[in-house]
């Protein structure tokens, strides 16, 4: 890892991409110095030394490894620390810069081709890319990492999700992907942390776990400490072939009480905090020294009732619970209006969102003529699986708890701590449970093929309709955008009305930070890219 000194000067060189990403090919870029996603006149500008940032986290990280990285401090070091084949562009929304996730753009990988019949994806890698060990990124680089992916624990469900047959090095600069079928995720797929380049040549007489402690990337920052208890230093890596890091120095604090990141940020202890609680956005916000990013974000809570246990294999019960949902005061009360109601298993800012099917509000007659069409007009009662950490879903579980009452219901609720909740919630036969999710992917396939589909990975509330399956399916290796799209809103319909969930509602991503920084991009992974921010 590169230490830098306190006095080095570090040039940001920022270049326009003239790449673009046509329906089957994608042009060079013109140099291997570009920047994929800057602006068009961007220019170079020197960083200051002494430009740290330091960031009030909620978790320490479990591993360095981009293969095996599954939450979102593990996820921030391997973006920081790597880079992909390609990555997603930037766009601006209501003022705000956002993850444009429809666009695919160079990043190692400087252009690419689609075979006629989508099976088989050529890219051509940037000339002169470095790691940070000096070693050239190479195509058996690529075909390193791929493999890594394929046979790892946590990544190993992605590159079977990108239904990848064969990676092969064609020469030392060329790469060639054959899939199964075609998948018009791919891209999307691969512009994943997890499919981050690794440094085969370093990883040579290394063993299998070096990766978790260590890193073998050619990005923009060096892992220089990490304790999963207290906090992580990242450095810059002045040899970056973007251009050097304006920042030269990031530290992570690990902050587990929301409060007390709250307090750090108000005080100008921190420059930045993430996970703020809804409830503190407003004093945050009164703080001229402080700006707060609330964007909307396809992070979704639902009440998930388990579709093979009584009553909630009955689908007018679990409309009817769906109908005793107190939405207002959940987004009002609860998330201080730092949410929105859900209308969809799908969240609304997804590409190929509806909301047809939805039918729901706050009406305890229509839930207990339900309940009586149902063959429980006595009510029943129900045992409500619920994991810690999260104050917003204690406190909703209280109002449902209250409403369901109100019908005859009497829902128990049983805390448990959250390791244990993941663990139960993997078995699926919780009878009930609060959950949320954030798809990495910002597609219905991705997102209903982890959650709805039959044989999805994370279908713990075992909802299961053949012809939700089928449209999946068909989706999945549909061409056509249009065509496609109408494949997941009837896979969405059914869904909806069937009421597998409880829709509860979508989380407003929020961050705050100095107003002395820039360059923050919301992205929908929910991941802090380190490497556009400045300090003014």
């Amino acid at each position: 890892m590169k230490k830098m000194t306190k006095h080095l000067t570090l040039l940001l060189v920022l270049c326009i991409v003239l790449a673009g990403c046509a329906a089957k090919s994608n042009p060079p870029a013109s140099s291997a110095s570009q920047s994929p996603g800057a602006d068009s006149g961007a220019t170079t500008q020197p960083a200051a030394a002494s430009s740290t940032l330091t960031v009030a986290f909620s978790e320490g990280g479990t591993t360095l490894d981009p293969a095996e990285a599954s939450d979102l401090t593990s996820d921030t070091f391997v973006i920081a620390a790597y880079d992909q084949l390609v990555t997603y562009g930037v766009k601006t929304v209501d003022g705000a810069d956002v993850a444009n996730t429809d666009e695919i753009k160079p990043m190692l990988a400087e252009s690419w081709s689609v075979s006629d019949d989508n099976l088989t994806y050529t890219f051509k890698l940037r000339s002169g890319v470095k790691f940070q060990s000096g070693n050239p990124v190479t195509a058996d680089s690529v075909v390193y990492t791929l493999d890594r992916v394929k046979n790892s624990k946590s990544g190993s469900f992605l590159y079977g999700m990108a239904d990848i047959k064969t990676v092969t090095a064609k020469d030392a600069s060329t790469v060639e992907i054959a899939l199964n079928k075609p998948n018009h995720m791919f891209m999307q797929i691969i512009a994943l942390y997890n499919f981050s380049i690794v440094d085969d040549v370093a990883m040579k007489g290394k063993n299998a776990d070096y990766l978790k402690t260590n890193t073998a990337g050619s990005g923009p920052f060096a892992v220089e400490k990490w304790d999963p208890a207290s906090e992580a230093v990242l450095t810059a890596n002045a040899d970056y072939w973007q251009g050097a890091p304006k920042l030269s120095k990031v530290t992570l604090k690990f902050t587990k009480e929301a409060s007390n990141r709250v307090l750090l940020l108000d005080k100008g202890d921190v420059d930045m905090a993430i996970e703020i609680p809804a409830k503190d956005v407003a004093s945050l916000q009164a703080n001229s020294a402080l700006s707060v990013k609330s964007n909307a974000s396809n992070r979704i809570l639902f009440l998930a009732l388990n579709n093979k246990v009584k009553p909630f294999d009955n689908v007018k019960v679990r409309q009817a619970i769906a109908y005793t949902i107190p939405y207002d005061q959940l987004i009002n009360d609860v998330m201080h209006g730092q949410a929105k109601q859900m209308k969809s298993a799908v969240a609304s800012n997804t590409p190929g969102y509806t909301d047809k099917g939805y039918t729901y509000e706050h009406n305890l007659d229509k839930a207990k003529q339900l309940l009586e069409e149902a063959g429980y007009g006595n009510g029943f009662s129900f045992d409500l699986t619920l994991g810690s950490g999260f104050q917003d879903w204690e406190d909703d579980a209280v109002l449902i708890q209250a409403e369901l009452a109100k019908v005859g219901v009497t829902m128990n609720i049983n805390k448990v701590a959250r390791a244990q909740f993941l663990e139960m919630q993997k078995k699926k036969n919780l009878t009930a449970y609060i959950s949320k999710w954030t798809s990495f992917v910002n597609d219905p396939g991705y997102h209903l093929g982890f959650l709805m589909y039959g044989k999805g990975s994370s279908n713990y509330n075992n909802y299961s309709n053949a012809e939700v399956d089928k449209l999946w399916e068909q989706a999945s290796q549909e061409p056509n955008a249009d065509a496609r799209k109408q494949l997941y809103e009837k896979a969405q319909e059914i869904i909806t009305t069937e009421a597998p969930w409880s829709y509860l509602y979508e989380y407003n991503r929020i961050v705050g930070m100095s107003a002395k920084l820039s360059g923050y991009v919301y992205y929908p992974d929910e991941i802090i890219r380190f490497y556009p921010l400045s300090k003014n």
